[in-house]
């Protein structure tokens, strides 16, 4: 991952909440979403009300590729992504899209992020139910047809097993304030989102 430049997400995006959501469930969701390194996308969601636990990790290969030289190749077919457990009764599926289009990356790069490109940075929706394909898909229509960004919307859904990453991508940020990729890019983005979304921001 590049460590210098200026961080490209300063602000949020504002977009209009979603017109349909998958339906509150009394027990903990999970949902997977890949839109670049996944340190800032991590440090992002772990922030929001309602995320009861955010894990780092590869989407979209196999098991065994699932490791980050491997990755780094940009060879096997993974992407960076994260896996976020939440509760529903707390926070909306379509609200972690909201959240994930709006300030956790741009959803208008194709295969790059920021200073990082290949395609394990590709932006990225894996459903983990038929109804939060429909609500995806639905989502990214509605931001299309509001012309929500001056350019498409590159975002894929996919379908691969979540693998977690390596134990020193967890917790990032919060363990690496200092990096001056986390400085550079992460941070900005962090503050954003609080700015942002203030009531959903913890």
């Amino acid at each position: 991952m590049a460590t210098t430049g200026p961080a490209d997400a300063e602000r949020a995006v504002s977009l209009p909440v979603a017109r349909v959501d998958v339906p509150a469930t009394a027990t903990p969701q999970t949902a997977v979403l890949a839109g670049g390194c996944f340190w800032g996308m991590e440090a992002v969601f772990q922030r929001v009300k309602g995320v009861r636990s955010v894990t780092a990790g590869y989407a979209g290969g196999s098991a065994a590729t699932a490791n980050y030289p491997a990755v780094s190749s940009e060879r096997t077919g993974h992407a960076e992504a994260i896996r976020i457990t939440y509760d529903p009764a707390r926070v909306s599926y379509a609200t972690l899209l909201r959240v994930y289009f709006a300030i956790a990356h741009d959803p208008t790069q194709v295969d790059r992020q920021g200073p990082d490109s290949g395609p394990s940075y590709r932006s990225a929706i894996f459903p983990q139910t038929p109804q939060q394909a429909s609500v995806a898909r639905a989502y990214v229509a509605q931001l299309t047809a509001a012309r929500s960004f001056p350019r498409p919307i590159a975002t894929r859904l996919e379908q691969g097993r979540f693998y977690p990453a390596e134990a020193y991508h967890q917790d990032f940020f919060d363990r690496n304030p200092g990096h001056p990729y986390i400085v550079a890019w992460d941070k900005p983005k962090v503050a954003a989102f609080r700015a942002g979304f203030p009531t959903l921001a913890r």
